[in-house]
């Protein structure tokens, strides 16, 4: 995807569950799920932002970190979902989804 910058307000709310659904894929460490929100279109999201956003779902019980040995360097902090994490993702991503059909609508001109 080409890349762009998003208003840090519109990211707010859909970027707990963008990372929630790469973790959803399996246990990663902040600089590859970084990558792929940027991958994903997303733009570049910094640690300043992504490293408070999964302390937030560590402490919520939707996250477990573990630290692994890095193979050439430093170890990395990985972090995967929770079962609680999952059902969240699931339960919040339908929600998110009708929100957009509605907000699209709406600003579309399509709804009253």
């Amino acid at each position: 995807m080409a890349a762009q910058t998003w208003p840090g307000d519109w990211l707010r709310g859909p970027l707990t569950l963008a990372v929630m659904r790469i973790l959803d894929d399996g246990p990663t460490y902040g600089y590859a799920i970084a990558t792929r929100l940027e991958e994903s279109g997303f733009g570049t999201i910094k640690g300043g932002t992504l490293y408070p956003l999964l302390g937030r779902l560590e402490v919520a019980g939707h996250v477990v970190t573990r630290w692994e040995q890095g193979e050439s360097g430093p170890g990395r902090k990985y972090f995967e979902l929770t079962p609680e994490g999952r059902l969240d993702l699931t339960e919040k991503a339908a929600l998110w989804r009708e929100f957009a059909r509605h907000t699209a609508a709406f600003i579309g001109g399509t709804c009253s």
